[in-house]
């Protein structure tokens, strides 16, 4: 669960986030934490080395949801995933898809990932990434940064979550199994 429980998603409101984590700085080096809302410890923030990665909007829970409702509300976590993706295409062109069900079957195989994967799958972010990137702002680096938007959640009864990350680094799938993570 994120501290965005409760809130109506707002397509603006979520452009806006967007900017200002991509404004915002990130940590060069460091361990990988998350942190939480102080009051309820909900999910707010995951930083490690070169990203951030922050929740935009959460679903109802789906508790005793089944199917054609479950499928509903996943298509409508989607959908939310798509408006916010159409209007940071219009500004920094079309996207990306990173799967990440190679490095999701290594993690839960026991297998080290990029510490930038591992946060995502901490927060059960097992969605595929919309990239962009380079893209530059006024508090970016100077060859840009790499914005990402993704949907997860951890199992069927567990609200969806739309998420965004800033990285300082290249979002790219990595190579296979035995190559380099």
């Amino acid at each position: 669960m994120t501290a965005r429980a409760g809130e109506a998603f707002e397509a603006d409101r979520a452009v806006a986030e967007v900017e200002e984590l991509l404004a915002a700085p990130v940590p060069a080096t460091g361990p990988t934490a998350a942190e939480g809302d102080p009051a309820t410890g909900e999910w707010t923030l995951s930083t490690g080395a070169g990203f951030q990665i922050v929740p935009l909007w959460e679903g109802d829970p789906l508790t005793g949801v089944y199917a054609p409702e479950w499928n509903d509300a996943e298509e409508a976590a989607a959908a939310r995933l798509d408006s916010l993706a159409r209007v940071l295409d219009a500004r920094w062109g079309p996207r990306r898809t990173v799967p990440l069900h190679g490095p999701l079957l290594r993690w839960r195989g026991g297998s080290p990932v990029e510490p930038l994967f591992e946060a995502l799958f901490a927060e059960d972010l097992y969605g595929d990434l919309s990239v962009w990137g380079p893209v530059g702002s006024g508090g970016a680096a100077p060859g840009g940064r790499w914005v990402a938007l993704t949907v997860g959640h951890s199992d069927a009864d567990a609200p969806m979550v739309l998420a965004a990350l800033v990285s300082d680094r290249p979002v790219v799938e990595p190579e296979g199994a035995d190559g380099p993570l």
